[in-house]
């Protein structure tokens, strides 16, 4: 469970109530996606008209406007719907932290066109730099992506491209890496062999393809075989 001195403020205003819940700053993309952990998200299980004066708010006043008093559901809903107060560090810490994760995920998958390789996080983040992005500490990073690219364009060549790979995985190592492609999210296709092998259509970032290719000849040693496929219609 989060200090309730670590924690910083969400508040929901509605129905003439004002109701506030003291939660981790880090677990509030987690919140937002509705995947709330109580025990360890809310410093406490407790919703307040005034959390820094400890002022608690009524259970009818509650259930008046989220329809439940479970404190799941109406924290879940006054993370997704309020405003986050935060003071200067803890907007700075998250603020840096909503700025790393776009430098990792631009950086992973999208290619310098012109060489076709991608570009390192530090080039990602002095572009970022030199463009003036502003980074919003409230919205994930998934949904800032499109706006950093687009200030990017100007300052590097970037582009977004996708990679099409035929996998094939023979005996023991369907066993050592199956798991890891299965958790990835990037089979599109895949089927059984006559042999027994498994066959495994990935669709991948390309500026992660060395990194895939890597990790799975790494584990599967010669039980691999991988096609980079240029016809992105076939297996």
């Amino acid at each position: 469970m989060v200090r309730v001195e670590d924690s910083i403020v969400a508040r929901l205003e509605s129905h003439g109530h004002k109701f506030e819940i003291l939660v981790d700053p880090d677990s509030t993309d987690r919140i937002r996606a509705g995947k709330i952990d109580v025990e360890n998200d809310l410093a406490l299980e407790q919703v307040f008209k005034d959390a820094r004066k400890g002022e608690k708010i009524g259970d009818d006043a509650i259930k008046e406007v989220f329809g439940t008093t479970d404190i799941s559901a109406v924290a879940t809903e006054i993370v997704k719907k309020g405003q986050i107060q935060l003071t200067t560090d803890q907007r700075r810490a998250m603020y840096e932290k909503r700025r790393k994760q776009i430098v990792e995920i631009i950086s992973r998958e999208s290619i310098n066109p012109q060489t076709n390789a991608p570009h390192p996080p530090a080039r990602i983040s002095q572009a970022m730099e030199d463009a003036k992005v502003h980074v919003d500490p409230f919205k994930t990073a998934n949904e800032q992506v499109d706006m950093v690219l687009k200030a990017l364009r100007p300052i590097i060549p970037i582009r977004f491209e996708k990679t099409k790979m035929a996998v094939k995985l023979i005996g023991e190592a369907y066993g050592k890496v199956y798991g890891d492609l299965a958790k990835s999210g990037y089979i599109i296709k895949e089927e059984w062999g006559s042999d027994g092998s498994w066959v495994g259509l990935l669709e991948i970032p390309s500026g992660m393809q060395g990194e895939i290719m890597d990790s799975i000849t790494r584990k599967a040693k010669d039980g691999a075989e991988i096609k980079i496929l240029k016809d992105r219609s076939k297996i």
